[in-house]
């Protein structure tokens, strides 16, 4: 149920996001969805992408300090208010989120937002008992196919 987010840290000077994203595109890797947070001095890309080991290997070899986290992709209502209830639910089993991006829409009428939350257990088990439905890695690697 979870996914493999990289998290790349960029020095925040002109070109860096630019040699990163070509060494992933140049090794026939996907990027799946993506977010990038910036300082002043420095910027950290996270991202899913089709082949995250390769990925990890491939841009630290080129200098890149990488990281992984398992995050969540959650099925969540594409209406006014669907995300809230879902962060409601949370709230509510004292479940923190420490950060979340959109991802893609789906073609019926949800939204699916990756989740980066304290307790990936314990929100699975919460969310799924409210009939939130979850991703798995492979159903979203096979987006890039």
């Amino acid at each position: 149920m979870m996914l493999k987010q990289i998290s790349v840290f960029l020095e925040n000077k002109k070109g860096t996001l630019a040699a990163a994203t070509n060494i992933l595109g140049n090794n026939g890797i996907d990027l799946i969805a993506l977010s990038i947070a910036d300082t002043t001095d420095f910027g950290i890309m996270r991202c899913i992408v089709n082949k995250p080991d390769k990925a990890v290997k491939l841009l630290s070899e080129n200098g890149f300090a990488v990281s992984t986290t398992d995050v969540l992709a959650v099925q969540v209502p594409d209406t006014p208010g669907g995300l809230s209830k879902v962060l409601n639910l949370l709230n509510e089993s004292q479940i923190n989120v420490e950060y979340l991006y959109s991802f893609v829409r789906t073609p019926n009428d949800s939204a699916l937002i990756l989740f980066r939350v304290h307790d990936n257990e314990k929100c699975m088990n919460v969310l799924q008992d409210n009939g939130i439905t979850f991703f798995s890695g492979e159903e979203i690697y096979s987006l890039s196919e």
